[in-house]
């Protein structure tokens, strides 16, 4: 008895410690999170590019073959799952093969792609090859060549009929007849300073979002379109040189940067079968005290309408110009105590009224109108926000959208009734949701994740019950490894605003020990990094420091914190003072945990969140270190659009650019500092950290710095993704 008593122990002993080993799991490594080769898919494969079919019983989903590195688009049955080709993929392969010069690797790309541009009848697709444009009608033996020239096509579109094809080359606007192949010009005046439906630097950036170079849009009977005319003549070019190549590369791209001229801009009405333009009337705007931030059509076709504001963007104007003689209505104007920041077009109803998303009263609501601009009522209201209009149900009078009531750090999919009652919460697991509702509103595809699960894949009835899994995306490599548990919290500053927070402690805490803090930032205007939602890669990152003893700490600061524009607000005109001010009440909030050494604190962030830690170390000593990446050092040198709605021009407010400049505070440096940045940034030039550099060697101040040749405002080869971060470890590891 008594051998067995001890067999029994040393067997449970065995048992334990087989326990802890696999509870503790592996540790991170830099080659897990970022080699090229060796890292390990911890997001797994979600299918996140779904698209919905016009019938809304259907959807496209990319089935992507990893080791052919090709795909196969699928016609999924929705409700069951069912999927078969969505057009047979070897017969265009061999249509493409006629073509001449074409190659038998090109047409195999062509014809395995994940996603194509459609035409409306969902029956064709249009192709661009070698700066040429094709159209394929599927499941046919022919491909019909529409351009043919050394010149460029881009920005290329369906009519609305499907019947023409639109594009942009040089700088110019064209439509081709594709039953005619006719090629028409409806603009001819384009050049390098002139761009007719395409849009500059600056406008893709700052106003319609990037990747959207497309600046026409066409009338929903296919008679017209309308176009932004952009005049760069007096807009400075700004050089970025390209150092690798022995003689070395130099874009000179127009930028306009805070206080200096913008792009004029003009909005024409053409006949898709050509003839002169009419301009809608801006007359009562001033050329150079004017952005067009958003253009769309009445359902009807005979209005265009559009949204004006001057460069300040102290108000908006909700504009609608004939398109018989270019005269232009004003709706309504929409103004703040500060910016008014452009959002979306008008979501226009059967009946001619349309739903708009307003800032007007601090926080991003709905209000319904009708078609002449007159309020009929607001239709959400309180201290949360509407983050996206996902879907009309007209005919049971019910409005889907994404919204923050439930949690400010999660967000959830809604259903209201248009006349503002009846508010009801979709989604009941706990994380953040992104909806894709089919065109009847009948259903919605869920993406949902929280902070420790990917991204996971449901379909759902608009009533919100659940239709089936489309993809729960297990990934177990997540379980072999020795991960810390976030913890989210929220902690007040000194005037009582509730900020919100995330800590990650290292796996194995120990309450009785002082351990030092790394906190990541952001911090610009209304852009929240607080989300209980999968981080991919930075948070891994994060964890890895975690298992090396360090606790990860993010606060986002009021005017981050997406509480509202009223949150954001008080941030005008003087960029870093208050940022910094909320979040060293973080760091005393910190201070006061017994666990956390107070010395040792460190910060990190890129854009404005490099911005944010340059500021910090320049204009504060709570921290011992800081790595700023892609900094802005004075917004002087930034673009107009952006800064200029936070800070006003520099003409208007040259005292709020000096006290927000790093550059300025060189001297006061605290701590070590290691800058990081894009040698070919486009966004955030270089030359903010060359300035920098500069003013910290004369201040006898020390610091490091590394470039990225050939990255722009993130950096993106792999190889060099990796040596950064390993950077950035050993940068921790020795100083903090």
């Amino acid at each position: 008895m008594k051998n067995r008593k001890i067999y029994l122990i040393a067997l449970l002993f065995l048992l334990c410690c087989q326990t802890r080993v696999l509870t503790q799991g592996k540790l991170l490594t830099i080659d897990d999170i970022y080699d090229p080769v060796k890292r390990v898919n911890f997001s797994g494969t979600p299918p996140t590019d779904i698209k919905w079919l016009k019938d809304g019983e259907h959807y496209l989903l990319n089935k992507r073959d990893q080791q052919t590195r090709t795909s196969q688009l699928l016609k999924v049955n929705a409700a069951t799952g069912a999927a078969s080709p969505f057009f047979d993929q070897a017969r265009m392969e061999a249509a493409l093969m006629k073509l001449p010069g074409m190659s038998s690797s090109s047409a195999k790309e062509l014809s395995h792609r994940g996603s194509y541009q459609l035409n409306p009848k969902e029956t064709a697709v249009l192709l661009d090859y070698q700066n040429d444009l094709f159209y394929y009608e599927l499941n046919t033996d022919t491909v019909l060549r529409l351009t043919n020239g050394p010149e460029e096509e881009t920005d290329e579109d369906f009519s609305p009929d499907g019947r023409l094809i639109s594009f942009v080359r040089n700088n110019n606007l064209y439509v081709v007849d594709i039953a005619t192949e006719r090629e028409r010009a409806l603009t001819i005046d384009g050049s390098p300073t002139v761009l007719n439906g395409r849009l500059d630097w600056v406008y893709e950036e700052e106003v319609y979002g990037r990747g959207n170079k497309r600046g026409y849009w066409w009338s929903p009977d296919s008679t017209r379109i309308a176009y932004l005319r952009l005049d760069e003549a007096d807009v400075h070019d700004f050089p970025v040189v390209d150092h690798i190549p022995r003689e070395q590369n130099v874009e000179e791209t127009p930028y306009p940067l805070a206080g200096d001229p913008n792009p004029r801009a003009r909005l024409g009405i053409v006949n898709s079968i050509g003839g002169p333009t009419r301009w809608a009337d801006i007359s009562r705007y001033e050329p150079t005290d004017l952005l067009l931030v958003r253009v769309s059509w009445s359902p009807d076709s005979q209005r265009v309408v559009y949204q004006a504001q001057n460069r300040e963007q102290t108000y908006l104007d909700l504009n609608a110009a004939s398109v018989a003689d270019g005269k232009t209505t004003t709706l309504f104007t929409e103004k703040t105590q500060a910016w008014i920041e452009a959002v979306d077009n008008p979501r226009w109803l059967k009946d001619g009224s349309f739903l708009w998303r307003s800032e007007r009263s601090g926080w991003l609501h709905l209000y319904h109108y009708s078609a002449d601009g007159h309020l009929i009522r607001q239709v959400t209201d309180g201290k949360w926000e509407v983050r996206s209009l996902d879907g009309v149900d007209e005919a049971k009078g019910f409005v889907y959208f994404r919204g923050t009531e439930h949690s400010h750090i999660a967000e959830q999919v809604y259903r209201i009734s248009l006349d503002g009652t009846n508010l009801t919460r979709l989604t009941q697991t706990e994380g953040s949701h992104r909806a894709s509702f089919n065109p009847s509103s009948s259903l919605f595809i869920d993406n949902w994740s929280d902070i420790n699960t990917p991204t996971q894949v449901r379909l759902y009835k608009a009533d919100g019950s659940l239709q089936r899994v489309i993809d729960e995306n297990k990934v177990d490599a997540l379980k072999q490894y020795k991960l810390g548990t976030p913890e989210f919290l929220q902690v007040k500053t000194r005037d009582g605003f509730v900020m919100e927070a995330m800590m990650i402690k290292p796996p194995d805490f120990d309450s009785s020990k002082k351990y030092p803090v790394l906190e990541f930032t952001y911090s610009g205007p209304h852009a929240p990094q607080v989300r209980n939602g999968w981080g991919r890669d930075t948070y891994l990152w994060h964890q890895m420091l975690a298992e090396k003893g360090y606790i990860i700490w993010i606060c986002d600061n009021r005017t981050a914190s997406g509480k509202g524009a009223e949150s954001a607000w008080p941030v005008y005109r003087n960029f870093g003072a208050l940022e910094l001010r909320d979040l060293e009440d973080g760091l005393n909030y910190l201070k006061s945990q017994p666990f956390v050494d107070a010395s040792r604190i460190g910060l990190w962030g890129w854009s404005f969140g490099g911005f944010m830690t340059s500021y910090a170390l320049t204009h504060s000593d709570s921290y011992r270190i800081g790595m700023s990446g892609g900094t802005v050092t004075d917004w002087a040198n930034y673009d107009s659009i952006y800064t200029e709605r936070y800070m006003q021009t520099p003409q208007h407010n040259p005292e709020g650019y000096k006290v927000s400049a790093p550059l300025a505070a060189a001297q006061n440096l605290h701590g070590k500092l290691l800058l990081m940045h894009g040698a070919i940034d486009d966004n955030v030039h270089v030359a903010n950290a060359i300035q920098f550099v500069y003013a910290l060697q004369k201040a006898g101040k020390q610091f490091r710095i590394m470039l990225y040749p050939k990255s722009r405002h993130g950096v993106s080869d792999p190889l060099l993704v990796k040596q950064m971060y390993q950077m950035m470890t050993d940068f921790v590891l020795e100083n903090l």
